[in-house]
């Protein structure tokens, strides 16, 4: 039997594997369609890619970058047993292009960084405010290469304030999931 709080690396070097996560209430992975979607429109972004993965809960996204090429993925997530998880995760995957950070998101972002990213993954708790001061630390904070794309997962129904020079490329929802692709213009 297989176990429910798992998810599936869907394309790549990494291809079919699972990645158990625990049951932690604000713990909400990508969903399989949504992450197809997503690496569909970021089809040739991801290889040789610096990604960030913000609340990364079940590491999905960055698990799945990181199978797609990406050069290095930074998940950040503050559960500890999440970040647990995520350890024996990488190991188990010998993924070792993915670094792990337990920390709390807005608290991460606040700190100064070595070198901005080219693709970011922000899906936060819902309802709790975190999209709008994540999406502007990351622009003030240099967190960001001049181009950057930046995922941003939300309720469907929310608009997510983010900075004037973040343009939309792509919006997709799924049920009560808002997806939405942005690209940091020059």
């Amino acid at each position: 039997m297989r176990n429910k709080n798992e998810v599936r690396i869907l394309a790549g070097a990494l291809k079919g594997q699972r990645l158990p996560f625990p049951r932690v209430a604000s713990l909400r992975p990508t969903p399989g369609l949504v992450r197809e979607t997503l690496f569909n429109w970021l089809r040739e972004d991801v290889a040789g890619a610096n990604c960030l993965d913000l609340f990364a809960g079940s590491g999905a996204l960055g698990f799945e970058a990181a199978s797609r090429g990406a050069s290095s993925v930074v998940l950040v997530e503050s559960h500890p047993q999440a970040v647990k998880r995520l350890f024996e995760n990488r190991a188990r995957l010998a993924a070792s292009q993915v670094e792990i950070v337990g920390s709390e998101v807005v608290r991460f972002l606040k700190q100064a960084l070595a070198e901005p990213f080219d693709l970011v993954f922000l899906d936060p708790p819902y309802g709790q405010g975190l999209v709008e001061v994540c999406c502007r630390l990351l622009e003030e904070r240099g967190w960001l290469k001049p181009a950057a794309k930046i995922y941003v997962e939300a309720e469907s129904r929310f608009a997510p304030p983010v900075p004037s020079r973040w343009e939309k490329l792509r919006e997709k929802r799924v049920g009560e999931v808002g997806c939405r692709l942005y690209v940091r213009a020059k």
